[in-house]
């Protein structure tokens, strides 16, 4: 009875293994391959705590991406203009469909789209931070 608990256990492990590589997001692949992303981002004037529960703070350089691990330090390019600046993802969103990240409002006042309030950018995380293979052009 025992070894057919422990086969059993077993095959479950791997089952859910299996499950577990084919639905996680791509976003945490192995840091050896690299992350950048390409899409449309915002800014934020977030007050009160973030999702990783730190305070938010409208004047630090952080943001909100969907996936990235809180912590990660990422290289956010506005594609118009070629500023770029370095941030920490401290929260989760954006909740807006076709943006990928969000950033505060100094971070925006950086990158120079305050006024404009979104913009195009590409997203690189520092080398050995979490990575992926979803690398797309920037235009």
């Amino acid at each position: 009875m025992k070894t057919y608990q422990l086969k059993r256990a077993t095959l479950f492990i791997i089952m859910m293994c299996i499950a577990f590589s084919i639905h996680y997001p791509a976003e945490h692949a192995s840091a050896s391959t690299g992350f950048q992303q390409c899409g449309e981002a915002s800014w934020y004037k977030l007050t009160g705590k973030t999702a990783s529960g730190e305070p938010a703070d409208p004047s630090g350089l952080t943001g909100a991406h969907r996936t990235l691990p809180f912590g990660t330090m990422v290289d956010v390019t506005n594609i118009s203009n070629g500023r770029t600046v370095t941030i920490r993802i401290n929260d989760r969103g954006p909740f807006s469909k076709g943006r990928i990240i969000d950033v505060t409002q100094a971070a925006a006042q950086q990158l120079g789209f305050i006024s404009k309030g979104i913009t195009t950018v590409k997203v690189t995380a520092h080398a050995g931070e979490i990575g992926t293979n979803q690398i797309k052009n920037c235009q």
